[in-house]
């Protein structure tokens, strides 16, 4: 590989984590100490209280791991799998928390996904829009 292929390269990969790329990386770590955490303290301790919630929690993140990864390695391929992983995070999201707001009794403890994310300021609902929009924009300048 010339010098020049591989600056290419490395500005393809880059540029995922340029702009308001930087903030989805930092924001998709937090979620990722935040959800994994509380699901590994919550799957240790009291795993049968809300196993649905609990293993939800930790699908959760588990995907915010991924987009965060994926956001980070850059590039094409990456890009469309964090569209995908985006995507399945969004109808996650919407399909627990409709859930909940319908039948609370099957959730006797929340989710990450909850109420829409309502325990975390709403970043769940509001993070796969934002990546979405992010990785479409840079599917366009590339």
């Amino acid at each position: 590989m010339t010098s020049g292929e591989a600056e290419v390269a490395m500005t393809a990969r880059t540029r995922l984590i340029s702009g308001p790329g930087v903030l989805l990386v930092w924001l998709y770590g937090v979620m990722v100490v935040g959800a994994v955490s509380r699901s590994a303290y919550q799957i240790a301790t009291e795993f049968d209280h809300a196993p649905l919630a609990y293993s939800l929690s930790a699908l959760a993140g588990i995907v915010y791991g991924f987009i965060t990864y994926t956001l980070v390695r850059g590039g094409e391929t990456a890009r469309r799998a964090a569209q995908v992983c985006c995507a399945a995070e969004l109808v996650g999201v919407l399909v627990v928390g409709t859930w909940t707001l319908v039948e609370p009794s099957a959730f006797p403890d929340a989710t990450v996904w909850s109420d829409f994310g309502m325990g975390y300021l709403f970043i769940p609902v509001l993070l796969p829009v934002s990546a979405l929009w992010w990785l479409r924009k840079a599917a366009r300048s590339a």
